[in-house]
């Protein structure tokens, strides 16, 4: 089994969650988070006053998925959230050892 966490732009969310559920998915965890990468934030004007944000929202995914759906899990989060544009975020995958559905206590990919 491996664990996928995306950090993406917000405006791609519905994109991204329609892709993956077309693929199977059966669930994920979204979380609004902030962060830089190497944009190291943006200038903005307010008011006239130009002044500098350096954590820009972001939206973090958590998927876990079985290893044979991860490669494909990757690249479709990798192609509907691309922008081609700085900022665009990151994918990781990690090797997950253990779930367990606490409801009826399944364990493993008969968990996911």
């Amino acid at each position: 089994m491996k664990f996928v966490i995306a950090i993406i732009k917000p405006f791609k969310l519905d994109e991204v969650r329609e892709v993956l559920a077309e693929l199977g998915v059966a669930g994920m965890t979204v979380s609004e988070v902030k962060g830089f990468g190497r944009q190291k934030g943006q200038t903005e004007i307010y008011r006239g006053a130009e002044y500098s944000v350096n954590m820009l929202p972001k939206v973090k995914l958590e998927i876990a998925v079985s290893d044979d759906l991860a490669p494909k899990v990757v690249e479709a989060i990798r192609e509907t959230a691309s922008t081609q544009s700085i900022g665009d975020g990151k994918i990781f995958v990690l090797d997950l050892a253990s779930t367990t559905r606490i409801r009826t206590g399944e364990t493993d990919e008969t968990a996911l």
